[in-house]
């Protein structure tokens, strides 16, 4: 009997241990037992101990395999079969595979953990990570809640699920909550911890919080460095970020990449080529991310020296665009934001696999040139011919190219096709298309019911395109209500009351854009200079501010412009005066109109290049219909192709004509 009452002994209490650790720990508790004098012959337990480990291992291992609840249930039926349904590590394992697999926390895997009798933090911390991931914040808290109310001390891990969840719904005081428990319950100052803290403190908008746990981690990993880097450049801050990426101990790809991508974000196209130059010349391999954020940055400077560049890199670190998607995308927004759209149709040709960027990137390269036919043909070849189905990006791009060709029509089609025919909700950016469509063609009653009746709250852009095609149509009535919006939600934008007080202007209601003139300076708002720049045969940039004679050839392009003028007065030119947004003499309007910047860059070129070469124009502002004029007439009697790319779209002007057909 006794011998039998031992053998029930080692049997009850080898099971209640095992629950309570890490099936590799099993050779510390046979010493244990051994001590306890529970093990009267210790060359037996290894024996069992050791079945029981590649049981686990066994069992742990089939879960990983697992891809369905089906499966899942089979190896559960092992783990209670073989005795494992007590054990921590192993129902651990179970409910991270159910979470995994979306399988919902009530009922099963939470009655999992409850039949286990001595729960561990990691088996408390699954449950808690169970809750967060699929959203249920609430209940993450709770169980949390009786974890410690068990007497369980958290792992890192329980705090770090806990934040990652509150940062996820952006609920940051409760954040703040578990980052004092995490001071009360020493031991979780761990990097890990620190990092979801910055990642807590980042989504929920408190920069100043996350630098001060930055600043006070006794210990950062390269995560903590990049992660809070790349959250000033969401904030727009690449002082802050510069400052913290120049202390970083050692700088890898990851951060190099970071502030590549981060000064594109922030539309600071010269820095990101630097920091790209910096990090070559240290040494570090640029991997896909970087190498697309150089061809982006190339993409706004839009020059055709820095594209020959940017495929040259692609090339040379191995990423060719008929192999990578991702590069091959980038290049196709590239040629067409630097006025080749025809080199972009060629890399498109070119990519063995396309997905909805390559379709998105070139449909929109061509409607931003005026090839809205051609858009709308190959976003119906995708959606009929090949499995890709349209995204945000891609409507906006076919919407583009009907609001840019005046077609009305297909753009209702489109649509209304969104949503009934692939699903996609109809979101600001797409309802500024559709107003954009509506305003372009004169039907701004028609565009303002679409905002009336959308089915989100409208931003600054849907509004922003209302008031812009007032100033095309001349209606300061609809303008003054877009206006009212705009001066609501983006009460510091310049280009606003720029527009409002352009509308005024070309209405002829001067008390109008005197009133919009006073509200500027009452606000000490200051106007954007406008610019234009040319690219010179040698690579040079040449910038042309209004009215600016600094230039080194001023009196040249003087005398060029009036020649051209005198040229074009033949063709039946006249200075579009109703251009000059000002209460001024027509002598002064016209003095104006003659310096305006595209028209300064184009003398240039027309002194610098060869006849037969092409010449590519850049503005930051969109084009006054007086320009628009005057470039056109200006290919047809100077033989030039001349392409125009201001802020909207490009301008592709030859033998007289404009690839806008005059509607823009």
């Amino acid at each position: 009997m006794a011998r039998h009452g031992a053998s029930s002994g080692i049997s009850s209490h080898s099971r209640r241990f095992s629950t309570a650790v890490n099936p590799i720990n099993i050779s510390l508790l046979s010493k244990q037992l051994i001590q306890l004098g529970r093990i009267n012959n210790p060359d037996t337990f290894p024996e069992i101990t050791h079945q029981k480990e590649l049981q686990a291992s066994s069992l742990t291992s089939k879960l990983d395999d697992c891809t369905g609840l089906h499966q899942i249930k089979q190896v559960h039926a092992h783990v209670i079969r073989q005795g494992h349904d007590q054990s921590c590590y192993i129902i651990t394992k179970l409910i991270r595979t159910l979470t995994r697999l979306g399988v919902p926390m009530d009922p099963y895997p939470r009655r999992v953990m409850e039949l286990v009798q001595f729960r561990n933090p990691f088996l408390w911390t699954a449950v808690i990570r169970g809750y967060a991931v699929q959203g249920n914040l609430s209940e993450a808290v709770s169980m949390y809640g009786c974890m410690r109310k068990e007497g369980i001390t958290p792992a890192s891990f329980t705090f770090s699920a806990l934040l990652k969840a509150c940062g996820s719904v952006g609920d940051l005081s409760l954040g703040r909550q578990f980052h004092a428990q995490t001071f009360r319950l020493s031991g979780f100052c761990s990097v890990y911890v620190g990092n979801t803290m910055i990642d807590l403190y980042v989504k929920c908008g408190s920069m100043e919080c996350a630098r001060k746990v930055f600043d006070e981690m006794p210990e950062r990993d390269v995560i903590s460095w990049t992660e809070l880097i790349a959250a000033y450049a969401k904030a727009w801050d690449m002082d802050s970020a510069a400052e913290l990426f120049e202390n970083l101990p050692k700088k890898d790809i990851v951060a190099w990449t970071a502030m590549v991508t981060g000064f594109v974000q922030n539309a600071k196209p010269q820095e990101a080529l630097e920091y790209f130059h910096r990090m070559e010349m240290s040494g570090v391999l640029p991997d896909e991310v970087a190498v697309a954020g150089f061809i982006s940055a190339c993409a706004q400077l839009g020059a055709s020296k820095y594209a020959d560049r940017a495929v040259e890199i692609a090339l040379k670190s191995g990423y060719s665009p008929s192999g990578h998607v991702v590069i091959g995308s980038a290049l196709i927004d590239m040629y067409s934001k630097c006025g080749d759209v025809e080199e972009a149709v060629n890399v498109f040709e070119s990519m063995n696999n396309k997905n909805v960027f390559s379709y998105s990137s070139m449909i929109l390269g061509l409607a931003m040139h005026g090839r809205a036919r051609e858009a709308l043909d190959l976003f119906h070849y995708m959606v009929k011919q090949t499995t890709i189905k349209p995204n945000t990006v891609t409507f906006v791009g076919v919407l583009t190219a009907c609001s840019h060709a005046g077609l009305v029509d297909q753009g209702r089609q489109i649509f209304a096709s969104m949503h009934q025919t692939f699903g996609v909700e109809p979101t600001c950016d797409l309802y500024t298309c559709m107003v954009d469509l509506l305003g372009r063609a004169g039907r701004l009653q028609e565009a303002l019911e679409v905002i009336k009746t959308m089915s989100v709250e409208p931003h600054g852009g849907v509004w922003g395109a209302l008031l812009g095609a007032c100033r095309i149509h001349k209606d300061p009535d609809v303008a003054e209500i877009a206006a009212k919006h705009l001066f609501e939600i983006e009460p510091d934008v310049i280009g606003n009351y720029i527009l409002l007080c352009n509308v005024y202007a070309s209405a002829g209601d001067w008390e109008g854009v005197l009133s919009v003139r006073k509200l500027i300076k009452e606000k000490g708002l200051k106007k954007t200079p406008a610019v234009s720049w040319v690219v010179d045969e040698n690579g040079q940039t040449h910038k042309f501010f209004p009215g600016n004679m600094n230039h080194p050839m001023s009196d040249k392009i003087q005398e060029t412009l009036e020649e051209l003028v005198q040229r074009l007065t033949v063709l039946g030119y006249e200075p579009d005066l109703r251009s000059v947004p000002y209460n001024a003499s027509d002598d002064e309007k016209r003095s104006i109109l003659i310096c305006h910047t595209e028209k300064l860059a184009l003398a240039f070129s027309l002194l610098t290049t060869s006849r037969d070469s092409e010449i590519k124009i850049m503005k930051n502002l969109r084009m006054c219909q007086d320009c628009h004029t005057f470039m056109r007439l200006a290919s047809e009697v100077t033989g030039r192709v001349i392409i125009m790319r201001d802020n909207m779209r490009f301008h592709h002007f030859r033998n007289g004509a404009c690839s806008c057909g005059d509607f823009w």
